[in-house]
């Protein structure tokens, strides 16, 4: 929990009085490997911080999971655009190994908005990040090429995810075919 303490004390300056009235707001929770945390068509009403462990988002398309975000120890998650709206999920989110998580309802974040602007400053930050997220998401995919994707993975993201991640799931995650992305990782590991 001393991390998430810190890391609230970095982004919005929490105080330690406020970290006391946040603090009484979270459920410490454990997810087993393949647990399934928020299923597609639900409502998402939680946002969860990772202590440790690993979890992603997907959705299906034609049958098939494309994965659309991961996080690990110390990041948020959650199905962010259900959990914003309250509306029904188009993606599930799953515990991908043993995950601890600390996990803060939909209802409690709006009441925390209502306490103090840091907690409000708290909901914008994590909806900026989601949104940077998003649109590096979308310019990667459009824009660049199957190396220079990986390479962007590789470079942008946790090395617990680049290398627990499996392989077929990234390739999703990047838009591009698991063969594909086998070669472009041949090709990096030779030059």
């Amino acid at each position: 929990m001393e991390e998430l303490y810190q890391k609230l004390k970095e982004l919005i300056g929490l105080t330690l009085g406020e970290w006391e009235t946040f603090k009484v707001k979270l459920v410490r929770k454990e997810f087993d490997a393949k647990t399934t945390v928020t299923k597609a068509g639900n409502v998402a009403h939680h946002l969860y911080f990772v202590s440790k462990g690993l979890m992603r988002t997907y959705h299906l398309q034609a049958g098939k999971e494309m994965n659309t975000y991961f996080a690990c120890d110390a990041q948020f998650i959650a199905t962010f655009s259900s959990f914003i709206t309250q509306t029904a999920s188009f993606e599930t989110l799953e515990a991908m190994e043993d995950t601890q998580v600390y996990e803060l309802s939909h209802q409690a974040l709006i009441e925390l908005y209502e306490m103090s602007p840091k907690f409000e400053k708290l909901g914008r930050i994590l909806a900026e990040q989601n949104y940077l997220c998003v649109l590096d998401r979308t310019l990667t995919l459009q824009t660049k090429t199957a190396r220079e994707k990986y390479l962007s993975f590789i470079k942008n993201y946790d090395q617990k995810i680049v290398q627990c991640v499996p392989q077929h799931m990234i390739a999703t995650f990047l838009g591009i075919a698991p063969e594909s992305l086998s070669r472009v990782r041949k090709q990096i590991l030779i030059s």
